[in-house]
């Protein structure tokens, strides 16, 4: 098992259909949809301001704001259900900087003999759901302002169990607007109930092709299932 998780997600729905799951107040940018979403890259995640839920492009790498530079971003793409309101760095955020970011799946690479078979991991009713996440705020020296943000993840569910020791945090509309709340108590105790493991038997997956391995490639292409017979001809 490795230990990187969650390192690779999609959202391939029409953003338009967030806005009212997620009573988002302002009109929504013209976002493509995505198959293949890499740390580092841009993607929309949702915020709230002044009592109000708004879409703002963030990069997937958290820099705190105490970072001397961007390169620690490499190393926050994660942030550990069980710690984050231990760390101090992480603890400020959970109190002021919770995020949600729109997704529709994401995957996962489950070993089979020397390699490893990319997997796309869904809830079964194929809609739309939201991460847990932390944001923040980084300045560099010249003034220059980054918006980043990390993956909330947890032990994993059933469905999970036997392919990783970790997954992402899903919520459903409820529980998001739950995260975003600032009413949300942030005891340790009530955070981790928060932060538990989306149910496996509303989820599902499927075997994809190893064109996910590229993060360049993003197409529908790579969360179509792939037998047996078709993984053994790439």
């Amino acid at each position: 098992m490795t230990a990187i998780m969650c390192g690779r997600f999609t959202a391939s729905f029409e953003f338009r259909e967030i806005k009212v799951r997620y009573k988002l107040q302002s009109d929504l940018p013209l976002l493509p949809r995505r198959y293949n979403i890499a740390p580092s890259q841009e993607v929309p995640v949702i915020i709230q301001n002044g009592g109000k839920n708004e879409l703002k492009i963030m990069r997937w790498g958290l820099v705190p704001s105490w970072a001397p530079d961007r390169s620690i971003a490499n190393r926050m793409i994660n942030a550990r259900a069980e710690s984050i309101t231990e760390k101090p760095s992480f603890r400020r955020l959970v109190e002021s900087r919770r995020c949600l970011i729109p997704a529709d799946g994401f995957y996962e690479w489950r070993r089979e003999g020397s390699g490893k078979v990319p997997m796309w991991f869904h809830l079964k009713k194929k809609e739309p759901f939201a991460f847990a996440g932390l944001w923040d705020v980084w300045r560099d020296v010249e003034g220059e302002i980054l918006h980043s943000f990390t993956v909330i993840t947890t032990v994993p569910n059933a469905l999970l169990r036997r392919i990783h020791n970790r997954m992402p945090v899903i919520f459903d509309p409820l529980q998001a607007r739950q995260w975003l709340d600032p009413r949300l108590s942030t005891r340790d105790a009530d955070i981790a109930a928060v932060l538990a493991p989306f149910p496996s038997e509303l989820m599902e997956s499927h075997d994809v092709s190893p064109l996910v391995n590229k993060p360049e490639l993003d197409s529908s292409d790579c969360i179509n299932p792939i037998s047996d017979a078709q993984l053994r001809l790439v």
